[in-house]
């Protein structure tokens, strides 16, 4: 007796789970116009979340209006062009920032929050205040992990947080920034936490919840995730690959104070 027939899905309903380039047709020896505008435009799109401008005073009043005090602080990247040429730049503080930290928190914390332009402004624009309005609730829960200060940094790297959290006197850092940008995500936000932050630390020893935009991972999901690594980070002593995420047993919750998106 020969095997029923296995039910045929045709490649085109691909696209109703998934925004990558599948069953594009063709013309000819190439792929129809329609689809190769809309690879221009995407590519348009992530080119200029690049080269952004950082709209730090924006961010500052978004978060100020959630009741955090901000300072201002760079890389030691000079320009966009300096940024992208010279990584090492992004990552080290210029000499007047860390003296503007070393006076902005005269007493060590549990945790630092540090908001970063990174490779997408445009991300950061787009959902650092509004990720950082659920996140703070849920981190005020329990162990009381109070924010009530966020550095905003331009020019970062994500090894910039560590020499922010270092001068801060932080436990752990968590750093927000602009994930480099994609064909189908030009404004993905990016979270890293570490544990004892001080330059040098490897991405070993970091956490990672990236993916987060409005296609990707919600903010309510990444706010549930960031703030489980946090207490557990905190309680181990530890981040990066001695931290796994085991938060999926728990189902996030709606919570914190909506931001227009």
């Amino acid at each position: 007796m020969s095997d029923p027939a296995l039910p045929r899905r045709p490649t085109l309903d691909l696209r109703a789970f998934t925004p990558a380039r599948v069953a594009l047709g063709r013309s000819g020896a190439s792929v129809p116009t329609k689809a190769l505008l809309g690879f221009t435009l995407d590519h348009a799109r992530a080119r200029d979340a690049v080269h952004a401008a950082f709209d730090t005073r924006r961010l500052a009043a978004d978060l100020g209006a959630l009741g955090l005090a901000v300072t201002e602080v760079r890389s030691q990247a000079v320009d966009r062009k300096d940024y992208l040429r010279r990584p090492d730049l992004g990552r080290r503080l210029d000499a007047g920032s860390a003296g503007v930290l070393a006076q902005a928190a005269p007493a060590p914390c549990r945790l630092a929050l540090v908001i970063g332009d990174g490779l997408s402004a445009a991300a950061v624009h787009a959902h650092a205040a509004a990720l950082v309005s659920r996140l703070l609730p849920l981190l005020a829960e329990g162990d009381d992990v109070a924010i009530d200060h966020a550095v905003v940094a331009s020019g970062a790297r994500v090894a910039l947080g560590d020499e922010i959290g270092a001068l801060l006197g932080a436990r752990m850092v968590l750093m927000l920034i602009g994930e480099r940008p994609g064909l189908s995500a030009p404004d993905s936000l990016g979270a890293y936490l570490t544990f004892a932050p001080k330059p040098g630390r490897s991405d070993a020893e970091r956490n990672c919840v990236s993916n987060i935009h409005h296609a990707g991972l919600s903010y309510d999901e990444a706010a549930f995730k960031i703030a489980w690594l946090v207490r557990e980070g905190l309680a181990r002593q530890v981040s990066g690959v001695a931290l796994k995420d085991e938060s999926a047993d728990r189902a996030p919750r709606r919570i914190g104070v909506a931001l227009p998106e």
